[in-house]
Parts: C-alpha cells; structure tokens; sequence
C-alpha cells in the first residue's frame, strides 16, 4: 500500500506531475501561488515568482523543514508504531505542536492526518491505530501528517528507507505542481528541477535509518 501513490512520467507537465501531495492542496497551492508566498516568507525566501525563486524556495523547504523535521518525525512515529510504544507516540505528537519550524504547516498537516488516520478506521481492530484514533478524538494528539505516515509504514510492514524517500519526492513534486502553471513551467523544467532537488535525498535518508539502526 502507497498512501499517496508516485504519478508516471508523461510528456505534458500537469500529467507528469500528478495529483497535488495532500499537503500540498491543503495548503491552497493548487489554487494559486499566495500560499507559496505566504510559506517563502516564513522561510525568508523571495517570493515565488521565477523558477530560480522556487529553486530557493524548495531549498530551503528541503533545509529547513524536511530534512531536520519531516523525515526524522516519519522515522519516529514509525519506529513507535513497530513498537506498538502508543503512549510515546502521542507523547512525540504533542511535542511537534511546540516546534516553530513546522507552525506554518501546522493546520494543514493536522487536516491531511487526521483525513488519513480515518481512512484506517476500518483496521481499528489493529491496536496502534485504535489507540491513536482515540487520542486524537479525545484532543490529546494533533494526528500529524508525519506522524500517519510513519504509523501505515508500520502498519503495513512497509521499509522505512523507499517510504521516507518516496515522502520527500512527493512533497516536492507537490510543490513544483502548485508553481508550474502560473510560472508557465516546461515538462523540461520540471524534471531538471525534480531531478536537482532530489539527487541529494537517497543519501540524506540512508544517513537518517543509519542513525536509527546505530
């Protein structure tokens, strides 16, 4: 199971770049560039009007939030969750609502989990995701993206490594959808700026479960 699943390559932009990534379109991209301005701001970077301004953009969104925040919190709830360790996921839940790097975020990826987590409703039979649900019913979790995301991973016995990398490309295939109309993107730009962006992930991830395997 593939939570999000990765689009194919096609030769037309919009068809190569797929659905938006949940957050995304929870943020208001696919609407427009306002929520990207919005985000560049509280990343300090210019707004997102030229490719090269986007480049920074996701940059700096891989620098800022992505790699320190997203990815260890998906390794994390993941890890619990395999450990059916509920009450140090909640514990973990709580304690993102605290990080400043992520507030901008913070309402989308509350409604992006808490849609998914309720897709799992049918497997409340199994035990992390009943507890879970319970604790974000009852007010004490947010339900974080991440969070949902590393919890199915467990769930469904799928590898940490292809779940974090196929995460991050997700989100920035997201991102480069939600610019690519409004700044008249070529399929071209597209993969180069998909392919610049990403080269770096495998080994940032490797370094990631390396740590956690250490």
């Amino acid at each position: 199971m593939n939570m999000w699943p990765q689009p194919q390559l096609a030769h037309d932009p919009a068809e190569w770049l797929g659905d938006a990534h949940p957050l995304v379109e929870q943020l208001g991209s696919t609407e427009g560039l306002a929520s990207l301005h919005a985000l560049a701001d509280s990343l300090r970077t210019q707004p997102v009007a030229s490719l090269p301004a986007l480049r920074e953009f996701l940059r700096c969104y891989h620098e800022r939030v992505l790699l320190p925040h997203e990815l260890p919190a998906i390794q994390t709830a993941f890890a619990h969750a395999s450990r059916h360790e509920i009450r140090e996921l909640v514990a973990f839940d709580q304690q993102l609502s605290r990080e400043p790097a992520l507030q901008d975020f913070a309402e989308a990826s509350r409604r992006v989990g808490q849609v998914q987590l309720q897709k799992l409703r049918p497997l409340r039979d199994e035990r992390a995701v009943r507890r879970y649900l319970h604790a974000v019913e009852n007010g004490e979790a947010h339900g974080w993206h991440t969070l949902v995301y590393g919890l199915t991973l467990a769930l469904y016995s799928l590898p940490l490594r292809p779940g974090l990398l196929g995460y991050a490309h997700q989100t920035t295939r997201g991102f480069i959808q939600a610019a690519a109309l409004s700044l008249q993107l070529t399929e071209a730009n597209c993969r180069e700026l998909f392919a610049e962006l990403c080269a770096p992930l495998p080994g940032a991830v490797e370094s990631l479960v390396g740590k956690l395997a250490a």
